[in-house]
């Protein structure tokens, strides 16, 4: 094994780690897949073995030793210290030739649209938002949390839902049906009991998540409150694209604005319309649209950008992901 790839593309997010090996006429040699990318939570060293299980395995299917360019799309690379930490990493390892590291909501935006331009959200456990355009541009956010002025995602969704049924319980707020779901997802008959176990840890912490579904559902349901918060995220959703629109002078110009993540890619038809309506009022030029490949297949476009490859190298590699 002593060749080398053109493109070694990776799309490592908080749950799982895509790779793939791409030659230079845009045939995908091979991929794989391995664990969550989570620097923060088990530092950059142990995050990179990760990414290496996948990406060894991949190199060993397709024959080859390294890549000319490595496009990294990885998850917690949010600010530019960041992604220049992350860098090192990956030149370390010795992948590749030249690498690029970008926040992964790009590989999402890149896999749903046919030239490097237009904008994308990405709500999963968490919320972002980036563009670009062909000469580089970008617009992005640091997305990290309330910290930085975030609200939404499936995180934060559980969050305010926990928040609206332990006072409806309590008599606080106002009634929701979500005080008797929310325990009831987890077999408790109360709120107070979820609480507890949720304080205690006799529920870890991690499990959260689950509650966003149960969220959708009440308010697909009718109940004002879960309504509410399907509402509001849907603002959130378009402010932070208008933002980005205007940021990247897109807001005058038919622009792609791509929606990723479990979140928006459920298409709940509360969100989904809310989305839509709020857009046309605020970017009537804008194009909204689900995502639906997946985003490794944006980290290897973005690689086959950075190399100068021609648009029937891409449309090979679109077929490839996208059958």
């Amino acid at each position: 094994m002593g060749m080398t790839a053109r493109v070694l593309a990776v799309d490592a997010g908080n749950s799982k780690t895509d790779v793939a090996v791409v030659a230079g006429d845009g045939t995908v040699l091979a991929t794989a897949r391995a664990g969550g990318f989570r620097p923060p939570a088990v530092g950059v060293e142990q995050a990179m073995d990760t990414l290496a299980e996948a990406v060894e395995e991949a190199f060993t299917a397709a024959g080859v030793a390294r890549a000319d360019h490595v496009s990294a799309c990885l998850a917690n690379a949010d600010l530019p210290v960041e992604e220049e930490t992350l860098a090192a990493a990956l030149h370390a390892r010795a992948w590749g030739t030249r690498v690029d590291v970008r926040n992964d909501t790009f590989a999402i935006l890149r896999a749903g649209v046919t030239e490097p331009r237009g904008v994308a959200v990405v709500c999963g456990a968490g919320i972002n938002c980036v563009g670009m355009r062909p000469d580089g541009r970008t617009a992005r956010f640091p997305a990290l949390g309330r910290l930085s002025g975030d609200w939404g995602g499936g995180w934060g969704l559980a969050e305010e839902a926990l928040w609206h049924a332990a006072r409806a319980e309590d008599g606080r707020g106002a009634a929701t049906s979500l005080a008797q779901a929310l325990p009831a997802h987890f077999g408790l008959s109360s709120m107070y009991a979820l609480i507890e176990a949720l304080h205690l840890g006799h529920l870890p912490e991690r499990r959260r998540h689950e509650l966003a579904p149960v969220l959708f559902a009440a308010a697909a349901s009718g109940d004002a409150v879960a309504r509410s918060l399907v509402d509001r995220l849907a603002d959130e959703v378009v402010t932070m694209a208008t933002v980005a629109l205007t940021r990247l002078g897109l807001l005058g110009e038919e622009t792609p604005v791509l929606l990723g993540g479990s979140v928006l890619a459920a298409r709940h038809p509360q969100l989904d319309d809310g989305i839509r309506d709020l857009l046309a009022a605020r970017a009537p030029k804008a194009v909204p649209r689900v995502v639906a490949a997946r985003p490794v297949l944006g980290a290897a476009l973005l690689g086959l950008d950075a190399v100068g490859a021609p648009e029937e190298v891409h449309a090979r590699l679109r077929r490839h992901f996208e059958p």
